[in-house]
């Protein structure tokens, strides 16, 4: 059972209860989001790049706030986003609702992503022309692709709530599909951590973090 849960920034988040852990920070869903996934991540690919689109992958679709902010950047700045992401217990379109995050989006985003939500299970859709949509419903254990990506949103529960998805072998598993001078970015930094995602070759950059972190991780694909 997921219940609806205010954060200190007025946003709201889940707290999965069979996990037992909120889906986002209790500091300020929206801010950490911003901070971590769009600022650390998606803006900054989009500056490394002269590219006029850039492939994300996601573990842990979630809430789809990460997405749905991604999506509006793009908008914004007329970049096309091509988003994937693996979630093994997709949300029903009904609390992702519940959320209220339609109102950090554009009403026609909102709506074109709340109507093809489900259809994006398992395939790809089109949700403008700048938008594409793919949610892999299986775990990243059990994720495989051939495509590579420029920006990797490592958003899974944290450490102490699932281990098994901050294991060396699961970050690396994660990382191949990064490719060369891609981006990982996540909001936990632990010495395992880096020494796991340097282990994979890349270089490693400590950040600030969110509020009520004081680090986060950002590591760049060097092989």
């Amino acid at each position: 059972m997921n219940i609806l849960t205010p954060t200190a920034d007025g946003s709201n988040t889940l707290f999965n209860e069979e996990i037992g852990e909120h889906y986002h920070s209790a500091h300020g869903a929206l801010q950490e989001s911003k901070h971590v996934f769009i600022e650390a991540g998606l803006k900054h690919g989009l500056e490394k790049s002269d590219a006029n689109s850039i492939n994300i992958l996601e573990v842990g679709f979630g809430t789809g706030l990460n997405f749905l902010l991604s999506y509006a950047h793009c908008e914004e700045v007329n970049k096309k986003l091509n988003y994937h992401s693996i979630e093994a217990f997709p949300l029903p379109a009904a609390t992702i609702a519940s959320t209220g995050y339609n109102q950090y989006v554009s009403p026609a985003i909102w709506e074109c992503f709340f109507e093809k939500y489900e259809t994006a299970i398992n395939n790809k859709v089109q949700l403008s022309t700048n938008c594409e949509l793919e949610i892999s419903h299986t775990t990243l254990q059990n994720f495989s692709m051939e495509k590579s990506f420029d920006v990797l949103y490592y958003d899974a529960f944290s450490v102490r709530h699932q281990p098994e998805l901050w294991t060396n072998e699961i970050i690396a598993h994660a990382c191949s599909f990064l490719k060369t001078g891609g981006i990982f970015v996540t909001y936990a930094i632990t010495g395992n951590l880096k020494r796991a995602v340097k282990s994979c070759g890349f270089d490693i950059e400590k950040l600030p973090g969110a509020p009520g972190k004081r680090e986060m991780l950002r590591a760049y694909k060097t092989i």
